[in-house]
């Protein structure tokens, strides 16, 4: 090769690089996708995902995986979701192109006495068994599997006994999780003191902490399915526990007659695009999908993140999110009042609304005393499997908050939830209100997004109230700004909050990385600005997960590293 043309094909390379570098610099945080042929797991600890890989490469469908993911997930973020918690879970059905929807959310029992219950002093909403409800998730896999999977239930629990056996891998960011919750750890319940405070420290970076009671309350529920978790020794050891503490919210029979719902998901159309996410009791899908279908018809100007756009924005959530907090909970016209939502009358009425400038000034009194967690601890996890055959499982679990009630029955290795915190207490006209049999809200929001009827890609995070917050942002920066989906990730992350606890005080957060122009200009628009942590942090930003569907037919997974994620395939 000639001097000439070497020196034109260097300058050229350069030049690429320099648009690499330029691409790279405008994210704060970087997402390395991985693509496969055959299947895909995103999930948010790398030991839960290799769980499910191994069950796709024996054969197994998403299900299959799904079960060993979401159980391997409860042993290696014990902060953030497992047996004693919560699950919602998408199944998009390749054969029949059909979405379901599993609602494994935690209930109170049908023996709950509310007025016995709102004597107990407030504290008990929160933490120990007080504030615990029936957990849902082992009944919701259950179901999943009885429907839909392939392999032997006992195989797919497998790799969870394996691994509470043999002990998970503590990361750094599971360090900074433990740490932030040690006072909880150190509260009063001996049993989490014992399993997650090893030798009375702090789990030490790259070692590995196992947790052999919950391997052998795994290793019941392999055995006998759901009634080994919902009878027998280990419900039994759930009620002793709670009694011998003061009393909990639900008896044996409340455990044995607890059962997950199959039901519809919710959906939107925008922009030739069909989504379709969580329904009631979750309300952060109602929210961000309502706000998508105000925002159909904007002409946007310069990036999503400029301040006129997130002042936008931010106008369009004042208006839409009381209507949400009223309407949206585990009652029967739950879903009838979302679909009235985003009906073009009312979707017309909203967008009127949110552009004037008294609405844009004004605070609507909304608050019915239920809240939408604005917690840094909301403890979560995110996880998606895509099979060979083109089955899709899109779930997101919960404990409520880190380490959820923060207590252990001895000998299960399971950590309670404390989703009675989830529930309204001062206000029995709120559709959130505490009764019998109820599941409290949710902003747990997975989502299947589709294109031309086939699926394109699939996402949720962890987050509390940031998380309808930050699958607006992305769904907008994917969808109606073009951005690919690593980008619209990567980006800095904002949310709008109405902080009751403050004398309602409405702030704009977000990431370090915001510009300063942006900061100033939204200073300008009245906004208080909070920038909460450096960005990728993932304390009060979650990580969000997602895996899309090439045209090709295979599939590249997005592993957010704002927490925990890994992405694998084959």
């Amino acid at each position: 090769m000639k001097f000439a043309q070497t020196q034109v094909l260097l300058l050229a390379i350069f030049a690429v690089a320099l648009r690499i570098g330029t691409v790279a610099a405008a994210v704060p945080v970087e997402i390395v996708p991985v693509t496969a042929a055959h299947g895909m797991v995103v999930a948010g600890h790398p030991q839960a995902a290799a769980a499910g890989l191994t069950v796709l490469k024996a054969g197994g469908n998403a299900i299959d995986a799904a079960v060993a993911v979401s159980l391997s997930l409860g042993v290696a973020e014990p902060y953030g979701s497992g047996l004693g918690g919560k699950l919602m879970l998408l199944y998009f059905e390749s054969a029949t192109g059909k979405t379901h929807v599993i609602d494994a959310m935690d209930a109170t029992g049908n023996s709950f006495d509310v007025a016995v219950y709102l004597r107990r002093p407030e504290e008990d909403h929160n933490y120990g068994y007080g504030s615990a409800a029936v957990p849902g998730l082992a009944a919701g896999l259950w179901l999943a599997h009885q429907r839909w999977g392939a392999h032997p239930w006992a195989e797919d629990v497998a790799p969870a006994i394996k691994l509470a056996r043999d002990g998970f891998e503590i990361l750094p960011q599971t360090h900074d999780f433990f740490a932030e919750q040690e006072k909880k750890l150190r509260q009063g319940d001996t049993e989490i003191a014992r399993l997650y405070l090893p030798g009375g420290a702090l789990p030490v970076v790259g070692t590995q902490l196992a947790n052999p009671d919950l391997g052998r309350t795994l290793e019941l529920l392999a055995t006998h399915g759901r009634d080994g978790f919902y009878r027998g020794p280990v419900a039994e050891a759930l009620v002793m526990a709670a009694e011998k503490a003061g009393g909990g919210t639900f008896n044996g029979d409340d455990l044995a007659t607890y059962e997950a719902r199959l039901t519809a998901p919710v959906g939107i159309t925008f922009r030739g695009y069909h989504l379709l996410s969580s329904p009631p009791p979750t309300n952060g899908a109602p929210l961000f999908l309502t706000m998508l279908k105000v925002l159909e018809e904007d002409a946007w100007s310069g990036p999503l993140r400029a301040a006129a756009n997130l002042d936008r924005i931010g106008r369009v959530w004042r208006v839409v999110q009381p209507r949400v907090q009223s309407v949206i909970a585990d009652v029967p016209e739950a879903v009838f009042n979302f679909e009235k939502l985003v009906a073009p009358d009312s979707i017309a009425e909203l967008r009127a609304r949110a552009g004037t400038p008294a609405a844009a000034e004004a605070k609507v009194a909304w608050f019915d005393d239920s809240g939408w967690s604005e917690s840094a601890a909301a403890a979560t996890t995110h996880f998606i499997v895509v099979d060979v055959h083109g089955n899709i499982v899109c779930a997101t679990q919960s404990l409520s908050l880190h380490f959820g009630a923060g207590v252990v029955a001895p000998g299960t290795g399971v950590v309670l939830n404390n989703s009675m915190s989830n529930f309204a207490y001062n206000e029995p006209r709120s559709v959130n209100y505490v009764a019998p049999g109820k599941r409290p809200r949710s902003t747990v929001s997975p989502t299947l997004v589709f294109r031309a009827g086939r699926p394109a890609f699939a996402l949720g995070l962890p987050g509390a109230a940031r998380i309808p917050t930050a699958m607006l942002q992305v769904l907008l920066d994917r969808l109606a700004f073009n951005r690919p989906l690593a980008e619209a990730i990567s980006d800095t992350r904002c949310h709008y909050n109405r902080n009751w606890r403050r004398n309602d005080e409405e702030t704009f957060e977000a990431e370090d990385s915001l510009p300063p122009a942006e900061v100033s200009a939204l200073r300008r628009l009245g906004w208080k600005v909070e920038l909460s942590e450096p960005a990728g942090t993932g304390r009060h930003f979650g990580g969000l997960n997602a895996i899309e569907m090439n045209p090709d037919g295979s599939f590249t997974g997005y592993a957010d590293p704002r927490r925990t994620n890994a992405a694998v395939g084959y």
